[in-house]
């Protein structure tokens, strides 16, 4: 699915989710990498990890660290009802600019603190600049946003820890699976 799709306001028909392929999309926020001047490089690691798991690429954009914008895009893809996880990459330390997790705040229903925990906590093992990591993982309607590191390494090591329990967190979400409360909107 190509960006025209999405951004062209039309919306197609939910596919009842049992017998569609899970979506990913690859929401990278970077000065550079949005002016062209470097290559997106821990995109290509988020997509080279996911892509063999099942899930399918149907969305990737390059913008740059500016709130408003990670935040309507992540609104737009979640409300869209066509991807289920959306992996960001970049602006999650403490630079000025580094503003991915309160655009994810901003647009979630609920936060998953355990899979952010897990990143941390996994990651420390290899390097402490973990400690210095804000990204969030949480749910906007029936979409999982996990926020990685803007590192090709950073978000490959992040990302691998999260992986094994991908799947089973798009399920739950889509219904499947053992029943739970809703939780915020419960929209989708």
């Amino acid at each position: 699915m190509g960006a025209s799709a999405l951004d062209s306001g039309h919306q197609r028909r939910r596919v009842d989710w049992r017998l569609r392929i899970p979506t990913f999309a690859v929401l990278t926020s970077s000065d550079t990498a949005s002016a062209g001047d470097i290559a997106d490089l821990s995109g290509d690691a988020i997509i080279e990890l996911l892509a063999p798991t099942g899930f399918e690429l149907a969305e990737r954009v390059i913008v740059p660290d500016d709130r408003d914008l990670i935040a309507a895009r992540l609104q737009r893809w979640a409300d869209s009802g066509e991807i289920d996880l959306i992996c960001t990459t970049g602006g999650t330390g403490l630079g000025p600019r580094d503003v991915t997790p309160e655009a994810t705040a901003e647009v979630i229903d609920f936060e998953v603190p355990g899979m952010a925990e897990a990143i941390r906590a996994q990651t420390f093992a290899i390097t402490p600049f973990s400690m210095v990591s804000r990204g969030k993982v949480g749910v906007r309607g029936r979409t999982l946003i996990v926020n990685l590191p803007g590192s090709p390494k950073g978000a490959r090591e992040c990302l691998q820890v999260v992986l094994p329990v991908l799947p089973h967190a798009v399920e739950v979400l889509h219904g499947r699976g053992r029943a739970h409360p809703e939780h915020g909107r419960g929209s989708g």
